[in-house]
């Protein structure tokens, strides 16, 4: 118990947990639910910071290029990098390629996201009558 107790102690967090950073899986939840999540995320922070592992990277480079597409944000950064994860059925680290997207808001973000509420807010109206 004291090792556990030690190793807790020296253990540095490296990269506290930031709160605008999503971290995408390619199989936790649809594309949409990611862009949804990221515009979200940029009404609250200014901007927004799309983080994935592996496979998951293809997730993230599509829904920067839908926000970007739409002219929602702009690229501040893009940082690429592989990191040891830990595979229980083997004994050593497998390296996996990560990507990390800074996307902020572009000028005309509040006017498009505005006219997005609007559009969807007629539509529920029709919809009820």
């Amino acid at each position: 118990m004291e090792e556990v107790t030690e190793g807790v102690n020296n253990l540095a967090i490296t990269e506290p947990h930031k709160k605008n950073r999503i971290q995408v899986s390619n199989t936790k939840k649809p594309l949409f639910f990611y862009v949804n999540l990221a515009k979200r995320y940029m009404q609250q922070h200014e901007e927004v910071e799309l983080s994935a592992l592996g496979m998951a990277i293809a997730t993230v480079v599509t829904v920067a290029e839908i926000l970007k597409n739409n002219g929602l944000a702009v690229e501040k950064k893009i940082m690429t990098s592989t990191v040891d994860v830990k595979d229980d059925t083997r004994a050593r680290p497998i390296q996996k390629a990560k990507i990390e997207i800074v996307l902020g808001k572009t000028d005309k973000f509040d006017e498009l996201m505005a006219a997005a509420d609007a559009e969807r807010e007629a539509a529920e109206a029709e919809e009820q009558s």
